[in-house]
């Protein structure tokens, strides 16, 4: 029964190969010209570190690709919905079909069938390649596109509170009490949230409690006096070590068991997570979102080409793709504010397209 959905196997490989053709012509042009339009912007940047040359802007343009990729396939494959039925359509083929008994969610089963196999591979590339290059660029770009740091504990430009006080490093290497911070600054502040002091030291180590600063020189806001400190000073004595092994989460760089764990530590240390877990659920359904387009471009497919209103209705297929686009990125946005649960932020606007699309597809055909 479920074979009954497809038109004939030469009808759905005929149609499913012309909508994967489609499909990988606009990525491909939409990627290329994205990608030198955002090299023509970042190209001085990178150049502006010695020694960086024609290597290190093909480096970024590999690291750049896969998240233009992520972002543009959904859209290709709208585009692609829209180009296919319009030919069809406009080649009189959609009505040969008709007129051989098929109906309209036959006739898109096969984009349907595709869809699922692009949702498939984008998830797969999402997770396997764009998590990597995502992780790797954001590292370049914090050393302004020198080199890498190679030590995987390395983190950049950290924070930590300790009451009023607010303890910054530059670097922080090592692991639990074997753990250093480089270029430190720590702000002493008044219960009014001023600042009294400014400490500042070149390296601190763990004293357990608190951080021993080396070559520590403190400024007064009240006398604006500097002295140095002749022995390393004791700072921040009410921060932990369970602040330390917590970090800024970037949901782009990790994958959904990895940022699964860092959601539940996060939730372990009394943190709100609720904008990473939408970004979790959103890590699915973003690939989803590919098998909705066939749905919603369908509308172009439908109705007399010689009536005049192809174009329209080209039109108001793009239109309903791209609505769901920014309705997605809304409702995302109000989850990560607390105005939706974080499920509720990321499959909402994927079921009302859904609804929406069957609507449309089925008042303009059946």
């Amino acid at each position: 029964m479920l074979l009954d959905f497809f038109p004939s196997r030469q009808l759905t490989f005929y149609i499913g190969k012309m909508f994967a053709v489609r499909i990988i012509a606009v990525l491909a042009m939409l990627v290329l010209v994205l990608m030198m339009l955002d090299l023509l912007s970042r190209t001085g940047d990178i150049l502006a570190y010695a020694g960086n040359g024609e290597a290190e802007l093909l480096q970024y343009a590999s690291l750049r690709m896969p998240q233009l990729v992520k972002r543009f396939l959904p859209y290709s494959v709208l585009l692609a919905t829209i180009i296919t039925l319009a030919t069809l359509n406009q080649n009189s083929e959609v009505t040969a079909m008709k007129a051989a008994g098929l109906s309209a969610h036959q006739i898109l089963a096969p984009l349907l069938l595709v869809a699922v196999v692009v949702a498939g591979a984008s998830f797969t590339f999402n997770e396997r390649v764009v998590t990597r290059a995502t992780a790797t660029l954001k590292a370049w770009e914090r050393v302004d596109y020198g080199t890498i740091p190679t030590d995987p504990d390395l983190r950049t430009n950290v924070y930590f509170n300790d009451g009023n006080d607010v303890l910054m490093a530059r670097e922080l290497s090592g692991q639990g009490a074997g753990t250093v911070l480089t270029g430190v600054t720590f702000y002493e502040r008044d219960d009014a949230g001023m600042i009294a002091r400014q400490i500042t030291g070149s390296r601190a180590t763990w004293a357990n409690p608190g951080w021993l600063l080396e070559d520590a020189e403190i400024f007064s806001v009240a006398t604006t006096q500097t002295e140095k400190a002749e022995a390393p000073l004791l700072v921040a004595p009410g921060t932990t070590l369970d602040q330390v092994a917590l970090r800024r989460v970037d949901a782009d760089a990790e994958t959904l068991a990895q940022l699964a764990a860092s959601i539940a530590a996060m939730k372990a240390a009394g943190r709100r997570t609720a904008e990473l877990e939408g970004r979790w659920w959103a890590k699915i359904s973003g690939p989803m979102s590919a098998i909705l387009m066939p749905l919603l471009g369908a509308v172009a497919g439908f109705g007399l080409a010689r009536s005049g209103n192809l174009f329209i209705r080209a039109v108001i297929g793009m239109a309903l793709g791209f609505a769901y686009f920014v309705v997605e990125n809304a409702a995302l946005a109000m989850g990560s504010f607390g105005g939706y649960p974080p499920l509720l932020a990321a499959w909402s606007p994927f079921v009302l397209f859904l609804l929406v699309g069957e609507t449309v597809l089925i008042r303009t055909e059946e």
